[in-house]
């Protein structure tokens, strides 16, 4: 397995999703020790912070995982299960805060574990202060973690210090995993840990003429180029579940194109000379037969309009126009899924047989928005190609 250390420019990777993140579902199974800190902070999804003077019963209070001070032979682990199964890309292991008392170094392991392989593990509740039980790891070595596929060897992690404190690994491997075991040796602290990749849905299980998200996360969908992301990357509106605030959407700046006085056209859309767009791979190439589109939390700065097309790229053409960055003169076969369509603030809308125009199966679509503003959600419920039948 290739790793690699962090570079002076932040890896491509940190553009994917982290699988591990509390927002996905992500969750710690177990840890050896969670004395001054749990390990559950690891999955934060907000940056760590420091309050100089605030101490717990047991001694500095710290915002991510950190162990005792090892007295005994043996390091210090954790086990996490993903939010979203996937495909990994690399790791972030971030000290932030952590100088004296940071993990000097660290290994990544991962599994792919069947839900029936899973030992009854107890809910961890709230710990601090306290060490795994004999019960606990007895219970979760039936896992025998220590043989899972290592995806980082034991590297060396930099202290918290302001700027410098991101480690980045880069993985090369095309497996599915569900579990991971972080080991830092042989004890102390990181403030959050990121599994950065793509979900990947076991296909194979699908029901026949059932319907699927075809563009969701956590089933595989990703984003593969957009034109602005000043407030928010349009990642998000794939994402688990309904949006919690603005800062779980995609949102654009205000484009500096619009006229100083708007006017509208005969069918009631705003007369505007710009938009803008994002572009995402399905998880599964297939028939889009419902979208919903929601504006939640997008109450004065919704798009006017939306519109969405369709098409069938090869994974020749998808690189292309990642490289391109989607240039407008790259010849691709964009067929119309949703024509034009006059959005609401904060709001659900829903889109069904009635109003779509494209029955082909497709592996891409384009979002686009006039002129500009935000979108929480994107769904595209339909039938995966591998379960199509005749009747369709």
């Amino acid at each position: 397995m290739e790793t690699s250390p962090e570079a002076e420019e932040p890896p491509n990777f940190l553009q994917f999703t982290d699988l591990a993140s509390e927002n996905v579902g992500g969750k710690v199974l177990f840890a050896t020790d969670d004395f001054f800190a749990p390990a559950e902070n690891l999955l934060k999804s907000r940056s760590p912070e420091f309050k100089a003077d605030e101490f717990t019963e047991f001694g500095k209070w710290m915002d991510g995982w950190e162990t005792r001070r090892k007295r005994m032979p043996g390091h210090d682990w954790c086990l996490i299960q993903l939010g979203i199964p996937g495909i990994i890309h690399g790791f972030e292991a971030d000290t932030d805060f952590f100088t004296g008392n940071y993990a000097p170094r660290f290994s990544v392991q991962a599994a792919c574990l069947q839900q029936e392989e899973i030992p009854e593990i107890a809910p961890r509740g709230i710990k601090i202060g306290t060490a795994a039980t004999n019960e606990e790891l007895e219970s979760i070595n039936k896992l025998k973690s220590d043989n899972w596929s290592v995806l980082v060897p034991m590297a060396k992690l930099k202290p918290g210090y302001v700027g410098k404190s991101h480690n980045y690994f880069a993985v090369s491997s095309q497996r599915r995993w569900t579990h991971i075991r972080l080991n830092i040796y042989p004890d102390g602290g990181i403030a959050r840990f990121k599994v950065y990749g793509f979900g990947q849905r076991d296909w194979s299980t699908v029901e026949p003429n059932e319907l699927y998200d075809l563009v969701a996360m956590e089933n595989g969908g990703v984003c593969v180029g957009f034109s602005n992301a000043h407030f928010g990357h349009p990642k998000n509106i794939i994402g688990v579940g309904r949006s919690k605030s603005m800062a779980d959407g995609w949102e654009t700046a205000r484009r500096l194109d619009r006229p100083p006085i708007l006017q509208r056209d005969g069918k009631g859309a705003l007369l505007m000379p710009g938009s803008e767009w994002a572009i995402f791979r399905l998880a599964h190439p297939g028939v889009i037969t419902q979208i919903e589109i929601d504006t939640n939390h997008f109450k004065g700065n919704f798009p006017d309009t939306c519109r969405l097309d369709g098409g069938v790229l090869s994974a020749q053409e998808e690189e292309d126009g990642v490289v391109r960055k989607w240039e407008v003169k790259q010849d691709l076969n964009w067929q119309p899924l949703l024509s034009v369509t006059k959005l609401s603030a904060h709001k659900r809308h829903f889109f069904d047989g009635r109003s779509l125009r494209l029955r082909d199966v497709i592996t891409h679509v384009k979002l686009t928005i006039a002129p500009d503003g935000g979108v929480s959600r994107l769904r595209l419920w339909g039938f995966a190609q591998s379960v199509l039948s005749a009747d369709h």
